[in-house]
Parts: C-alpha cells; sequence; structure tokens
C-alpha cells in the first residue's frame, strides 16, 4: 500500500477531531491547495478521554467534508508516522497556534523524521480569526452556556451541546 500515491501528493492530517472546529476546517482548505489528497486521520487515543466516540467523529467528520472530493476520513492506531507510510503519504500536516504548539510539534516532528525520513511534516500557521478555537474550550463554553456556533460548523455545534447536556443531566448530584 506503501506506493498507493506515486505522485508524493498524499498528505495525512491526524487528529483528535473531537470535536473538529473552523480552524480545522481552515487548515484542510488550505492544505486541498498543495496536496492531491488529504485523509484526516481520526485518532483513536487511549489516553485522551473522548467526548465524541470514534464513529461519531468519523460521522460528523463526513458530514462537514462529504463535499470536498481530495478528503477522506480514517481511523488508526499506534504511530502517526507509522500509518502515514501505511497509506504512501509523503506528508503530515500540522497546525500551529501559539509558540508552546511550536515547542511540542517540533520535538515531534524530529522524532517523526528519524523513524520515517521520506515523510515530510508540514505546518501550518493557525489563521489569525481561529488563534484561540480549541476544541477544549468549545467543550467549556458549551458548559457554560455560550454560542459557539462561529468556531464550528451547525452541525458540530448541535451533537456538541446534545453531548455535553446529556453527561451533565447524568452526572447531577442529589
Amino acid at each position: 500500500m506503501a506506493d498507493r500515491n506515486s505522485t508524493g501528493r498524499l498528505a495525512l492530517f491526524p487528529a483528535s477531531f473531537d470535536p473538529i472546529t473552523n480552524g480545522h476546517l481552515d487548515l484542510i482548505r488550505r492544505s486541498r491547495a498543495l496536496f492531491d489528497e488529504i485523509v484526516l486521520a481520526v485518532a483513536r487515543n487511549v489516553s485522551k478521554s473522548a467526548t465524541f466516540s470514534t464513529e461519531e467523529r468519523l460521522d460528523i467528520l463526513e458530514a462537514v467534508t462529504g463535499d470536498m472530493d481530495n478528503v477522506s476520513v480514517q481511523v488508526f492506531d499506534g504511530l502517526v508516522v507509522q500509518y502515514a507510510e501505511q497509506i504512501g503519504a509523503s506528508a503530515i500536516i500540522r497546525g500551529l497556534r501559539a509558540m508552546s504548539d511550536f515547542e511540542y510539534e517540533f520535538e515531534m516532528a524530529l522524532m517523526n523524521k528519524h523513524l520515517a525520513p521520506s515523510v515530510e511534516i508540514v505546518f501550518f500557521m493557525t489563521s489569525q480569526e481561529y488563534l484561540y478555537v480549541s476544541s477544549s474550550r468549545l467543550k467549556e463554553l458549551v458548559r457554560f452556556g455560550a454560542s459557539i456556533e462561529e468556531f464550528v460548523p451547525a452541525i458540530v455545534a448541535e451533537a456538541l451541546k446534545g453531548k455535553l447536556r446529556e453527561g451533565a443531566s447524568g452526572s447531577s448530584v442529589g
């Protein structure tokens, strides 16, 4: 399967996407200008407690990116760089919001280049309007009743509100 993309224009964009934000979508749109195909790889991260199940994240991603003909959605386990090699990706896409992101991503990129020298790491600076948007911040806003519609697609806003309301009603103390 490693030769599947002989032009070298397949890129992997791995993330938990819990949930996908307009910042993620901005990176996907910008990546499409550089690569023939983008694979959104949903990490099944056992060390993180996800709000949405893997299947829910896949469904949401497919709904949100369904009109993008060169974007596909997959789930993976294990190391990102090994998965990139497995599917024949020539690059891994990462977004940077702040210097703290850079420090972490730089160290990870060095390790990934050591493990898979043929896979490039491509960093995108986050567009200014999304610098402060993160999935965890959006979840906090929803918990306190704030609107998040300007930061996520409508389907995500509704799903997140429903999920967090469901969790809140199940955890009330009597």
